[in-house]
């Protein structure tokens, strides 16, 4: 989502893919009507892709997905092995880009945050302390936490 964002403050047209309707629907909540399950993505000519997903099938989709000569960034980690088909991608001409680090950025998006463009706060359900990390990390949500998909910790609290 906060990816999306950075997306539409720079004029791009976002489509979004989501797993759950609950996911969708917080997506449309942020202003994203384009928010899509996988199997009703639209035929569109897509010119660039972003996997920000930790879903294992989802790189080989948005391999599937971009226009031939164009870009899929890969910034989602999944849990297991994901495979896209390196024909496909030698095939359609398409570059590939992984990131994992988001330092060379940091200055921009110091600069859109501080600008009101991009607001991180609704994706944020809670902020937690340091000791009830271990709750949060084995799948449960804090009480009182919001429908946002992030949960900061904050060691001060």
């Amino acid at each position: 989502m906060l990816t999306a964002q950075f997306a539409v403050a720079l004029g791009v047209e976002v489509h979004l893919v989501g797993r759950s309707e609950e996911s969708l629907e917080f997506a449309r909540g942020l202003g994203f009507t384009a928010a899509w399950r996988a199997d009703e993505v639209p035929r569109l000519s897509f010119g660039a892709v972003i996997d920000a997903s930790p879903a294992p099938g989802m790189p080989a989709f948005a391999l599937d997905l971009v226009e031939p000569g164009r870009r899929v960034v890969y910034v989602g980690i999944a849990g297991t092995q994901s495979m896209i088909d390196t024909r496909t991608l030698v095939l359609k001409d398409v570059t590939a880009v992984g990131i994992l680090s988001a330092s060379p950025g940091l200055a921009a998006t110091i600069e859109y945050y501080a600008a009101g463009t991009v607001d991180p706060r609704p994706l944020v359900a809670a902020t937690i302390c340091l000791e009830d990390l271990g709750g949060v990390l084995a799948g449960n949500r804090p009480a009182g936490a919001g429908c946002g998909p992030k949960i900061h910790v904050d060691p001060r609290l």
